[in-house]
């Protein structure tokens, strides 16, 4: 079909021929319209026709990065408002807060927090906490893209100029800026920074600089080898980042590398498995074996994170081939495997691929992602796809992927799964072992 303008009645009824459900998504308060409109492609329960392709989330599906987000996003607050050690707050609240704040892009999860709490922002607080970021993101971010925003935002705040000697000495740490030179630019630009306040679209930008202030300070850190909560979030003991539950059985399997063995690793994926589970499992890891299918990661992270990330859980995932109960050859391929996350997935679609006003719940990053893998549109009906988030389900129905799968976890067991074709709170081990990853039996 050529390009064309045509009006309200041909419209409605070429839509009413390409779907039967759509998706309504909001986009930023600066781009017009202020909806764009999906067609869905329809719920499919049942590949019936064989599988070519999975394609999966990183955060809260293969990994366990959401509590980390959630807490650069209570900082991010805590430290606007001036009350960042203040042990009278108990934080974001989990019923009202998280569903609005998990499986979206950044700049959503940041507006939806600066509209509800801005009215107990202290300006100072906020003019100290942004400047500190920034000029740690300027000296410090490894990531390209990032400090482009934070000199972009910079320049909207007005700040662009007066910032330049607090960068011209090169200093190591962002910390020095709580001295005497901070205090003398707040009072420069106090007036004017009231004002910039009081502009929402400029504030969630600032609290977008304030927030991965904190969450590149700790991804850095897990770069460097330092993957334990204790230090970086106070009263976490866990690791910050973690392979979610059956990840590394699931991807070895679908790559066919635990073939006939894959049963022996039901045990793996839930207590006291029943022969039926064994079965089912060894069954899937023949047919994968003939048949490794193409697998393909998509996140509203940036690739700088994601690589971060990816590659603690990787080195994670290499170590747990040690307690597969398979043979030494298996879990020598399983180690050869994961030994990088680049290797592994035939394609990796973050954020860097696309742009912040087009992530989820937009279709662009699963698209690209489908593309990537060689697949068409005749080929969509042979792809699953795996998100723990209500906007991603609809991101993966609106690029064509009528199998998709909810694996909400206890962060994101209150969004509304209405895209879904399935829903699985328990999980990729509930995929595999109760509904058998969704292929008919022959």
């Amino acid at each position: 079909m050529s390009n064309k303008i045509v009006g309200f009645a041909e419209i409605s009824g070429l839509i009413r021929n390409i779907s039967e459900e759509f998706a309504v998504v909001a986009n930023p308060p600066y781009i017009y319209p202020p909806v764009d409109i999906y067609p869905l492609a329809p719920k499919k329960k049942l590949l019936s026709s064989g599988i070519k392709a999975v394609v999966m989330d990183m955060d809260g599906t293969t990994t366990t990065t959401e509590p980390l987000c959630v807490h650069a996003l209570e900082t991010m607050v805590r430290r606007c408002s001036g009350r960042e050690t203040d042990p009278n707050w108990t934080g974001l609240d989990p019923e009202t807060d998280y569903p609005h704040i998990i499986g979206n892009s950044t700049t959503k999860h940041v507006e939806f927090l600066v509209l509800k709490y801005r009215l107990g922002f202290v300006p100072r607080a906020v003019f100290n906490a942004y400047i500190r970021g920034t000029i740690w993101t300027l000296i410090h971010g490894k990531d390209p893209q990032r400090r482009r925003d934070a000199q972009t935002t910079l320049l909207a705040c007005g700040l662009d100029s007066a910032i330049k000697p607090l960068l011209a000495h090169d200093r190591s740490d962002a910390a020095e800026l709580t001295s005497e030179s901070l205090e003398n630019l707040y009072g420069e630009h106090a007036t004017a920074w009231q004002k910039t306040l009081e502009d929402s679209s400029l504030l969630t930008r600032i609290g977008v600089e304030i927030y991965y202030h904190r969450y590149h300070e700790v991804l850095e850190s897990i770069g460097q080898g330092n993957n334990a909560a204790s230090g970086s979030i106070p009263g976490t003991t866990e690791k910050l980042v973690k392979p979610m539950p059956g990840i590394g059985i699931f991807l070895a399997l679908v790559k066919g590398i635990l073939g006939e063995h894959a049963g022996a690793c039901a045990g793996l994926l839930r207590p006291n498995p029943t022969p039926n589970d064994r079965a089912i499992l060894s069954e899937l890891g023949v047919l994968f074996q003939e048949q490794p299918i193409r697998t393909g990661l998509v996140t509203s992270s940036i690739l700088y994170e994601a690589d971060l990330v990816l590659s603690e859980i990787f080195r994670q995932l290499m170590e747990e081939t040690e307690l597969w109960p398979v043979p030494a050859d298996v879990k020598r391929a399983a180690r050869s495997a994961f030994q990088s996350h680049h290797a592994f997935y035939d394609t990796v679609v973050t954020a860097t691929d696309s742009h912040e006003i087009r992530l989820k719940p937009h279709r662009d990053l699963y698209s690209i992602a489908l593309s990537q893998l060689g697949l068409g549109p005749a080929d969509f009906d042979k792809v699953i796809g795996f998100e723990d988030s209500e906007s991603g389900t609809i991101a993966m129905r609106a690029a064509g992927i009528g199998a998709a799968c909810a694996v909400p976890f206890h962060m994101t067991e209150g969004h509304t799964f209405d895209a879904a074709a399935w829903v699985c709170p328990g999980g990729l081990p509930e995929v595999l072992l109760d509904h058998r990853l969704f292929i008919a039996s022959e």
